[in-house]
């Protein structure tokens, strides 16, 4: 393949219900796509999952455009690529800036197996073609509130129900959660609100038997989880701090979880997802595939992912309309009656993209050439 044509959009999407972590709420997406095209005309679309902030991590809307405009752009077009896994190492001497490069990397994936008229999920080494799924529910304005979320995606038929917990809103939300739900599969995530000064918080709620807690520590630490872990019977889960496969080798190898979240953008694309997916895999680490509250594009990306063989737990992949009131791809993505999602056939992300939409949400693009 060679790159001729690299186009950045941002789209604005509005959620069709305020979505509130440990921090902040959001209720608007600025979301950036990549259109790459090849020398035949062919293209392939990825989309960057960095935040409208540099809170999840130092990365943010802002940051990504101009490091794909400028640099990793210019590193990509009008170069002979062999195949899609090389695109991350064209790149490589740019440090860090995972997300922005995720976005390419995933759109040259796209690109390569509609070239080769395969669904990207078997180019991708897929196990399965049915994914199970589950939701991430937020932060809500009362408790009550929360439940009657829960309750509609239990009816929904999803397979497991993540709540996002930060200090006042994590012992007494569980416990009436499962006081009114039982022992469904559950599981807090923290997003790095803790420290290891409420361990014996983590360890009274033990008694919950969650499915884990997910990244209760900071950000980029994995010494304090491995004492914390150490302490619960609970598995702890890292998201944040998995950023590449030696991330996840020495995570392991200390003890610092027992599960790990793996999300493309947070680690660079399918590249890096197939080696931490291979690494936990055989260290028999469970993963699971992480939410960055995608449009159509990147969900696509996820539910390919999420066939690989070590994917064995629910993950936050769900249906379109949870989200968007209209979604940038047709069909929309659907979720089965038993909480399953089925990959499409269709060569490449297996979902037609809505250039038509796309234009309506636009409020910016720039198209980049060699």
């Amino acid at each position: 393949m060679r790159i001729e044509a690299l186009e950045l959009i941002e789209i604005n999407m509005p959620l069709v219900h305020f979505f509130q972590t440990s921090f902040g709420k959001t209720s608007q997406r600025r979301i950036i796509l990549v259109r790459v095209v090849d020398q035949n005309g062919a293209e392939g679309w990825g989309e960057c999952t960095a935040g409208e902030t540099p809170s999840y991590c130092e990365e943010w809307t802002e940051s990504c455009w101009i490091t794909i405009e400028k640099i990793l752009a210019p590193m990509i077009l009008g170069k002979e690529i062999p195949s899609a896994e090389h695109t991350w190492d064209l790149m490589q001497r740019v440090r860090g800036n995972r997300m922005a490069k995720a976005a390419i990397e995933t759109a040259i994936w796209d690109l390569e197996a509609k070239i080769l008229q395969t669904p990207l999920w078997r180019h991708l080494g897929g196990a399965r073609q049915e994914i199970p799924c589950g939701v991430s529910i937020g932060i809500q304005n009362s408790l009550d509130e929360l439940l009657q979320k829960i309750q509609k995606e239990l009816e929904a038929g999803y397979q497991r129900i993540k709540v996002k917990i930060a200090p006042g809103w994590d012992f007494d939300v569980i416990k009436k959660i499962r006081d009114v739900f039982g022992m469904i599969p559950l599981m807090g995530d923290a997003n790095s609100a803790y420290s290891l000064n409420d361990s014996d918080l983590f360890k009274k709620m033990d008694e919950f038997e969650l499915m884990m807690f997910e990244q209760p520590l900071a950000y980029d630490d994995i010494i304090d989880h491995s004492k914390l872990q150490k302490q619960l019977e609970t598995p702890i889960c890292l998201d944040e701090s998995i950023r590449s496969p030696e991330d996840a080798r020495k995570a392991i190898e200390i003890g610092s979880c027992r599960i790990i979240n793996i999300k493309n953008g947070r680690v660079g694309g399918h590249k890096q997802s197939k080696l931490i997916e291979s690494i936990c895999r055989n260290e028999q680490i469970p993963v699971w595939c992480g939410g960055m509250l995608e449009s159509g594009i990147g969900r696509a990306h996820n539910i390919a992912m999420s066939t690989l063989e070590g994917f064995t737990l629910p993950g936050d992949v769900s249906a379109s309309k949870r989200y968007w009131h209209e979604d940038i791809i047709e069909p929309e993505v659907e979720v089965t009656a038993k909480g399953t999602i089925i990959a499409p056939e269709t060569p490449g992300i297996g979902f037609s993209v809505r250039k038509d939409r796309i234009e309506k949400l636009a409020v910016r693009k720039t198209l980049i050439r060699q």
